[in-house]
């Protein structure tokens, strides 16, 4: 992004089982997300391990496959318990195939990021880049190529983790955030504008909304041009329900539309005391209306 001048469908939104895990495995420790321990050193957040959001991809008005955003377990990176977390994106019309896979291991009790894998395949075109951070250091290495650079904050944060970190703002209505967190300098400041309410109704239900624009430093899916739009539920979860931007070189904007929700189980247990409280107030978890 910017200094990564990523070509990828997802530039920040973005990793995961449907693409490149083979190249993710590289953890120190694996714990899938199925009846993992309630741990109090994890951050009071909504999601939690074996969180799966699947969504039906649009370019323009035409279906064009499938994405996943997913919490697949706890691991370990140098002794700090993270959550790896994907978002996939499998699809295209006609000759313009994708099939991208984005990976991000962010730290389950300050939500920074200490891995962070992007491997693209995009007609003709692939990329496979693996980051390592080293926040005590201030410093970024490429494990794929031996690059290396400064972090952009001591607080890195990459794609992926970007969007569980805002779904942990306040997003009042009509404020700006702006932050200095993405893990290359060049991406910063990123700014999220909350710019009103809504309603979308979805395969997965019905939802109120959040309607917020993200801008960062680069030409992807949230850079300056792509005048992207994502709308989070309006309630305690957040879920990612509607998102949509203009990509070049498709004919059309591109859009993820929610259609299977599964929650997981927060880590903090005074969150996931609240979750269990909710969904035993609503089974299932419900779509809010």
């Amino acid at each position: 992004m910017s200094v990564v001048r990523t070509r990828g469908v997802f530039a920040l939104l973005v990793a995961g089982p449907l693409a490149g895990t083979a190249h993710a495995q590289t953890a120190d420790t694996v714990q899938p997300a199925i009846e993992l321990p309630a741990d109090p050193r994890a951050a009071r957040v909504t999601f939690g391990p074996g969180e799966r959001l699947v969504y039906g991809v649009k370019v323009g008005i035409f279906g064009a496959g499938t994405a996943e955003v997913s919490i697949l377990g706890i691991d370990t990176v140098r002794g700090n318990p993270t959550y790896r977390a994907s978002l996939t994106i499998v699809g295209g019309l006609g000759p313009a195939h994708v099939n991208d896979a984005y990976t991000s291991w962010f730290d389950i009790r300050n939500l920074v990021s200490w891995r962070f894998i992007r491997d693209i395949h995009e007609l003709s075109y692939k990329s496979y880049r693996h980051f390592e951070f080293y926040p005590e250091r201030r410093m970024w290495e490429r494990e794929d190529n031996d690059e290396s650079g400064p972090l952009g904050s001591s607080l890195p944060l990459d794609d992926v983790a970007f969007i569980y970190y805002v779904r942990t703002l306040p997003l009042e209505q009509g404020r700006t955030y702006t932050m200095s967190r993405y893990f290359k300098a060049d991406g910063n400041p990123v700014v999220i504008k909350v710019i009103g309410r809504g309603e979308r109704e979805t395969e997965a239900g019905k939802f109120k909304t959040i309607i917020v624009k993200p801008i960062i430093r680069t030409d992807g899916l949230f850079g300056e041009g792509g005048d992207a739009e994502l709308h989070f539920s309006d309630d305690e979860r957040r879920i990612l329900v509607y998102l949509k931007s203009n990509i070049p070189k498709f004919p059309g904007s591109l859009s993820l539309h929610l259609k299977e929700v599964h929650e997981g189980l927060p880590l903090n247990p005074e969150s996931r005391a609240a979750a269990l409280e909710r969904r035993s107030g609503s089974p299932g978890g419900g779509a809010p209306n």
